[in-house]
């Protein structure tokens, strides 16, 4: 999507904030004994409050209103009877609708005791995606951004998962152009004012593929490896870009 006008900005934001205010809901019940079907269900009851709808569900009919994914899980999870434990590396990815408008934002919440490892991981998804986020502006390329982030995630000693990128996000949930967290010779966008992305990393510590699990949806690390995620919808501006789905 490309914002051009005032009601599509107000648009986009108002849907930003709720994505923001879902995954805030969420977070302090990331606890031991707590499953990722009872975290699903919080977000769903505190969604449709406010009139949203998940957009996982309205594009593909998603088993789940979220995502949830934990430790090896990258992304796509299944929320249901799976119990988080303590150490457990949970990702929570909200994609709402609400009143024609879609934006998409994942954090990554780390159950104590968090391994080094994990703690490691969270750090790189994080300062990957700030840099990432300060490439994007207008007349930049989409491989600018993406370039940033994998060379952020090599300084910081981990991996990009290559199989899975970001996206063009606003009136659908998947929409043109990709957005690659390394330089992809092979998208070559070239960023414009207005131009609404989900910036996403998805890390581990060796990238050895991604596996599709048996239920259709959760991709996982090939290695087993803990993987982590950070997301938030951005708005490409001149100067810095808008980040719409900011707490």
């Amino acid at each position: 999507m490309t914002i051009r006008n005032d009601d599509e900005l107000q648009g986009m934001q108002a849907e930003g904030r709720l994505v923001a205010s879902t995954i805030a809901h969420m977070r302090p019940h990331v606890q031991p004994g707590t499953s990722t079907g009872a975290l699903d269900d919080l977000a769903e009851r505190f969604a449709r409050s406010h009139g949203a709808r998940s957009a996982p569900q309205l594009a593909y009919n998603f088993p789940g209103f979220t995502c949830i994914s934990v430790n090896e899980e990258i992304v796509h999870g299944i929320p249901g009877e799976r119990v988080i434990r303590a150490g457990d590396v949970v990702k929570l990815d909200v994609t709402l609708e609400f009143d024609g408008f879609m934006a998409d934002s994942a954090v990554t919440v780390l159950v104590p005791p968090a391994t080094a490892v994990a703690q490691r991981l969270n750090r790189a998804a994080r300062l990957a995606w700030q840099r990432g986020f300060a490439a994007v502006r207008s007349g930049r390329r989409m491989s600018d951004v993406g370039g940033a982030v994998e060379r952020t995630a090599r300084a910081e000693g981990v991996a990009v998962i290559r199989g899975l990128t970001g996206h063009g996000i606003g009136r659908r949930i998947h929409e043109p152009p990709e957005v690659p967290n390394w330089a992809d010779p092979d998208v070559r966008v070239t960023l414009h004012e207005g131009l609404v992305i989900a910036l996403e990393p998805m890390l581990t510590m060796r990238d050895d593929g991604v596996d599709e699990g048996d239920d259709g949806w959760t991709l996982s690390t090939a290695s087993g490896g803990i993987a982590v995620h950070h997301e938030h919808t951005v708005m490409v501006r001149r100067g810095e870009a808008l980040v719409l789905t900011a707490a």
